[in-house]
């Protein structure tokens, strides 16, 4: 017997062959797949080392994922010959609303690095091997429910969240807490909240004279909030001005919260040995495209923020 990570061990009764019991592999204890496994049991979200009996097999998750493939690709009984037929040797479009299975990794990665998690830590708190989070966060994969509410509270997040539920829904439409503390983060709180964002709002006074506030990607680079723009676009109106930089966060399932505003003069990086500094140590790629070689930086010299939690809750998470 031979399993991957992600596998599906199935026991079953070997009189009547109705399946007793199902459980991920999220543990490995031999290079070369032989038990004994850890499986997290679907039913209970138990983890507990398995050594598999006559009456278990693996259900391999590459298998499975193949067999459900050919399931949204086959035609259904409404389908016609013509532009919906699939041509054959061509993968289908996945079903509207249905993530991709490498999606999940990539939000589980990302929460991980926002909360400056490692994945050992993350992947103790979730009670699976490291191997297997590197495995979910570097490969297309599609974890079972247990799995993903363990990491979501690992995570200190939801399931939903992890799997995009509501990731083109503009947020702040669900409901306000019953009962909701509005606090004051302190200037530690903020600055390390506002390096772990890459997205941030910079407001401006744009060159038609009216104001605006604008979307940029962002990096902090030694105390100050740089991103890369063009000569003569608004992101770039803000050099040689003071100007307000605003990042926040909403977790919308948990009607909770925080955003943080920078203000400072903002300037434009000229000095040669600067800017390739920048180019080295900054990571972030402008997602708009295109040349963008106009460094602008902001230095703060007010910063602010404020976090919404339940009354009965900590203001810092």
């Amino acid at each position: 017997m031979h399993a991957h990570l992600g596998d599906r061990l199935v026991v079953e009764s070997p009189a009547t062959g109705v399946v007793r019991r199902d459980g991920e592999i999220i543990g490995l204890h031999h290079e070369d797949g032989t038990p004994p496994y850890d499986v997290r049991w679907s039913d209970t979200d138990d983890v507990t080392l398995v050594f598999p009996g006559p009456d278990a097999h693996i259900e391999h998750l590459e298998a499975a994922a193949e067999a459900e493939a050919q399931a949204d690709d086959a035609p259904s009984a409404t389908d016609t010959v013509g532009e919906n037929a699939a041509t054959p040797g061509t993968s289908a479009t996945p079903a509207p609303g249905r993530p991709d299975p490498g999606d999940v990794g990539r939000r589980v990665a990302e929460e991980r690095r926002r909360r400056g998690l490692s994945r050992e830590e993350t992947a103790r708190r979730a009670r699976i091997s490291p191997q297997y989070l590197t495995y979910l966060e570097e490969q297309p994969s599609d974890p079972s429910t247990a799995t993903l509410l363990a990491l979501a509270a690992a995570l200190d997040t939801t399931a939903a969240s992890l799997r995009g539920g509501g990731v083109d829904r503009p947020p702040g439409q669900g409901h306000a807490l019953l009962h909701p503390r509005l606090n004051d983060l302190d200037q530690k709180e903020c600055r390390r909240l506002l390096s772990t964002h890459g997205v941030g709002r910079v407001a401006v006074t744009a060159p038609d004279g009216r104001p605006a506030v604008v979307p940029v990607n962002y990096e902090v680079v030694d105390d100050a909030i740089v991103f890369r723009t063009r000569p003569g676009s608004v992101p770039a109106a803000a050099a040689g001005n003071e100007v307000a930089f605003e990042v926040d966060h909403v977790d919308e399932a948990m009607s909770q919260g925080w955003s943080v505003l920078a203000v400072g003069p903002a300037t434009t990086v000229t000095d040669p040995d600067a800017v390739r500094d920048l180019a080295r140590r900054a990571h972030t790629e402008p997602w708009a495209g295109g040349t963008r070689d106009t460094w602008v930086s902001i230095r703060p010299t007010r910063l602010t923020g404020k976090r919404i939690t339940p009354a009965d809750q900590s203001a810092r998470r």
